[in-house]
């Protein structure tokens, strides 16, 4: 398994489940923090259009690219059904954002052979790691 560092620089598009339309919630400012700092983002939300300038999709099967990473902004029950999806599609990792814990989804991503990260901020992760996808200037 990878770590959350190395799930990071290995991966270039990130699925957004839960993304919010509210800019101050941490499912909006992570997304943009992370593409800022060059992450395509691909939103999912059955509530919206567009998010960071990028199309929303209802959900991870409606997503017509290859996925990366799966970031989950769902409540932890939630998350075992995004889990589940995140396999369906071939995501190689799911990441669950801070407060966010599943034992069911952790044996789900395990037992399909995906990398696995909880309770755990993206953002976070990335400024510590001081992770880029940026050309170098």
């Amino acid at each position: 398994m990878r770590s959350p560092q190395q799930i990071l620089a290995e991966s270039a598009v990130i699925a957004v489940v839960g993304a919010s339309r509210h800019p101050v919630k941490p499912a909006h400012t992570v997304p943009l923090q992370m593409q800022r700092h060059g992450w395509r983002i691909i939103p999912v939300n059955p509530f919206a259009d567009e998010l960071f300038g990028e199309k929303v999709y209802r959900s991870l099967a409606d997503i017509p690219e290859k996925v990366d990473l799966v970031d989950v902004f769902r409540p932890a029950e939630d998350a075992v059904q995004v889990v589940r999806e995140a396999v369906a599609i071939g995501a190689p990792a799911v990441w669950l954002q801070l407060d966010i814990v599943s034992a069911e989804a952790r044996r789900i991503a395990t037992e399909a052979g995906i990398d696995y990260v909880e309770d755990r901020c993206l953002a976070v992760e990335r400024a510590v790691g001081q992770l880029s996808r940026l050309p170098a200037a």
